[in-house]
């Protein structure tokens, strides 16, 4: 009877486990940024994480777009071994600065594009780091991404976090950006002064240690003595 009710139940866990995760599954291989959030002025090392959803087709192409109302004046790529990368700029309405230089144009477009032999297969997936900077004074940078397969296929990750909190059907590569600390604590501008190192002279570092060794030898014998004293004492008398 136990026997039976403890298959029944682990019968119903693993249709459970088979159910919750034939519902994350579609959600989570949709392409994304890695990490998810970064600091507003600073710069960061972002990946495009893209995982290969046909059974049949292998990915060969991404293309990125970056936000044009939010530039960044330096956008450095990562070589990917069997990827070429090619980078489109535009022109730019309000200029921005960047380590005091003013630039009219910017990087708003990076497309990655597969050898023969290195595409994404199914069941795998390829991560494209990118190094950006100075990140824009904004909450959050949307990153709408193009993913073309080889049998022609082009997925659309372009659909801008929606007010509700619900993830959209072909959500873009979003990256949180949050504003710096106005100034370091105290803690952490005054560091903790270092102690003095001892000094030494000679082999006293030596013989200061067979000291330590001798009266810790000696502490050990009388602590033993202390006990087998306090062992007699308890004894009862015969």
């Amino acid at each position: 009877m136990k026997q039976t009710a403890l298959r029944r139940a682990a019968t119903v866990t693993a249709v459970m486990a088979v159910f919750v995760l034939g519902l994350a599954g579609p959600a989570a291989a949709h392409v994304t940024v890695n990490p998810g959030t970064a600091t507003q002025g600073g710069y960061a090392k972002v990946s495009f994480r893209v995982p290969n959803e046909s059974d049949t087709a292998s990915t060969t192409e991404l293309e990125v777009n970056l936000p044009v109302e939010s530039p960044v004046g330096s956008v450095s790529i990562k070589p990917v071994p069997g990827w070429t990368a090619v980078t489109e700029k535009s022109k730019l309405a309000t200029p921005i600065k960047v380590h005091d230089s003013e630039l009219t144009e910017a990087i708003t477009k990076v497309t990655w594009t597969a050898a023969s032999g290195s595409e994404i297969k199914p069941g795998t997936f390829q991560e494209f780091d990118v190094s950006l900077g100075p990140l824009p004074e904004t909450d959050q940078m949307v990153f709408k991404a193009l993913q073309t397969y080889s049998d022609g296929t082009i997925v659309r990750w372009i659909d801008e976090p929606t007010t509700d909190g619900t993830e959209p059907e072909s959500p873009a590569p979003v990256l949180k950006l949050t504003a710096a600390s106005a100034a370091p604590s105290a803690a952490a501008a005054a560091p903790a002064p270092e102690a003095a190192p001892a000094e030494e002279d000679g082999n006293g570092g030596t013989v200061l240690g067979i000291a330590g060794l001798v009266a810790g030898l000696a502490g050990l014998v009388v602590g033993l003595l202390a006990y087998r004293k306090a062992a007699q004492s308890t004894t009862p008398a015969a």
